[in-house]
């Protein structure tokens, strides 16, 4: 883990909120895994002073490059916007605790909202190199945002899509689905990020059908290394008990029976 200067391939709106970024990963050293992220400086200017963190969307080994999508937000994602081609950025990383992809025979779940699309994009990618067949539910605001679907579908994955739109992200609604889901596939593991609504049904019905599950929290960070303490969250140890951890350190993975989500 350390920092880098990559140069900027493309960067494009794809949609009213949502950028996409190709940066050049030839001169990264590290491996990078499906559920990492990395802490990126947004400009060259003193504001924004601190970096953003962005989960990587998609890892292309033969290419060299890695993949980030993006929503525009606040001044950070703003100004990393405004980046063109031929830049170099200012990248830490990769960081942080991965996916662990089960390698059965069986199939596994992906459950994402939102931006949380695209951390699970890059597991998908990599469950596809492994022969490892993927489903996934993506619940968004509108069709507009679920920006993944197409890229997932090319991966092999089958696509369900959810959206409060047309009025079938609610819980129950999500609820129906997965366990149609589960009775039509045999699902050996789950995956889920970007809704702690929607990781909260997974957890349960995960635990009820002893599946083996897991989550890749978002939270907003301010050095990424563990230092400032500013990405905590509960989760329950292996005895029952309960203790706070930092996202960015012990995450952003976690077995998803060991989170507190609230």
């Amino acid at each position: 883990m350390k920092t880098a200067k990559l140069e900027v391939l493309s960067n494009k709106q794809v949609s009213d909120r949502y950028w996409h970024m190709v940066v050049d990963a030839s001169e990264l050293q590290a491996e990078v895994k499906p559920g990492q992220f990395f802490n990126i400086r947004c400009g060259d200017e003193y504001i924004p002073l601190l970096r953003r963190p962005f989960s990587i969307y998609q890892i292309n080994k033969h290419d060299q490059t890695l993949e980030f999508l993006y929503l525009v937000k606040g001044k950070g994602t703003q100004r990393l916007s405004l980046v063109e081609r031929g830049e170099s950025l200012d990248i830490f990383g990769p960081i942080g605790r991965g996916f662990k992809l089960q390698t059965g025979h069986g199939t596994i779940l992906l459950l994402a909202r939102g931006v949380g699309i695209a951390t699970l994009a890059a597991l998908a990618q990599e469950a596809a190199k492994r022969g490892i067949r993927s489903v996934a539910i993506l619940s968004a605001r509108s069709k507009n945002d679920l920006l993944a679907a197409e890229v997932l579908q090319g991966f092999g994955a089958g696509v369900y899509k959810v959206t409060d739109e047309e009025g079938n992200s609610d819980v129950s609604s999500v609820t129906m689905l997965m366990e149609k889901i589960m009775q039509e596939y045999e699902i050996e593991a789950a995956y889920t990020c970007g809704s702690k609504r929607l990781s909260k049904l997974l957890q349960n019905l995960t635990a009820q059908k002893q599946i083996y599950a897991e989550i890749a929290l978002e939270e907003n960070m301010g050095c990424a290394m563990g230092v400032c303490f500013a990405c905590v969250c509960e989760i329950h140890d292996t005895e029952g008990s309960p203790r706070t951890v930092r996202i960015c350190k012990e995450g952003p993975v976690f077995a998803l029976e060991q989170v507190v989500l609230t």
